[in-house]
């Protein structure tokens, strides 16, 4: 069964028929999570709804999940903070044993990006949970499509206000290094 104070789940406590999980990943979750991880620039201020199904087969457990709400994050333009909404369904099969290492790289496959692995009698469902929410979140966050960001000069948000810079003076990040190759 799941513990209250976490997010461990006993194997050895799940009947045959499963178990269905419905329960609000609220904000306390997500604080606690960024005073671990002081990067993460997100959060779900009224939490993520999330329902599970956890189903034994044998020694593997299949996690069914459905994650959603409405998160907060930062525009990768403008640096503002806007909310949207997110919804994402995830399958998970955990097998038993440590993941296999290998010394060279190797592209996985379909099949594989759904597999997981647990050891010993509990599995951490939290760690599960938090990498299901980073890949609901978009790469770079937009606070609109057509945000125009921070001026490269003043750092004025050019979505509110016009820069005083002079114009053509930051037509791109890399002129300096293309003024000096121009020089050599």
């Amino acid at each position: 069964m799941l513990s209250d104070q976490s997010f461990k789940l006993s194997i050895a406590g799940l009947s045959d028929t499963g178990l269905d999980l419905s329960l609000t990943l609220d904000s306390r979750w997500f604080t606690a999570w960024q005073t671990e991880d002081h990067s993460l620039d997100f959060t779900a201020p009224e939490g993520l709804d999330l329902k599970l199904r956890v189903q034994r087969h044998g020694r593997d457990i299949l996690l069914r999940g459905h994650l959603a709400g409405e998160m907060e994050l930062t525009c990768g333009r403008c640096l503002a903070t806007f909310r949207q909404p997110v919804a994402g369904d995830f399958d998970l099969l955990l097998v038993p044993g440590p993941e296999p290492v290998s010394a060279q790289e190797e592209e996985l496959s379909a099949d594989e990006l759904s597999l997981d692995y647990y050891t010993g009698d509990v599995v951490d469902l939290e760690a599960i949970l938090r990498e299901q929410i980073l890949l609901l979140l978009p790469l770079k966050p937009l606070c609109t499509e057509a945000c125009q960001g921070l001026c490269p000069g003043c750092g004025v948000d050019l979505n509110r206000a016009a820069c005083t810079c002079p114009p053509g003076r930051f037509a791109s990040p890399l002129a300096t290094l293309a003024e000096k190759l121009k020089k050599s």
